[in-house]
């Protein structure tokens, strides 16, 4: 089973991304997703841009995580 976790996509440098999950900043390959721009929401799959999702999805994955864990990652 394989998690993507929702983040917004804050600055682009060539195939590189800087995303943002709650108050940290993580790098996102975006050689799987090359069609990315500053403000989409991506799911973000270990380092790599896996699909690019709307706001609503991407607001509504972050509720149900924080519901079942407890933990919050807005």
């Amino acid at each position: 089973m394989c998690l993507g976790v929702p983040a917004r996509v804050i600055h682009i440098d060539g195939p590189e991304a800087t995303v943002v999950l709650g108050s940290v900043e993580y790098k996102a390959s975006l050689l799987l997703l090359p069609d990315v721009n500053p403000g989409d929401y991506i799911l973000l799959h270990a380092g790599f841009a896996i699909e690019k999702i709307d706001e609503r999805e991407a607001a509504e994955t972050i509720r149900l995580f924080n519901e079942i864990s407890n933990f919050d990652v807005e």
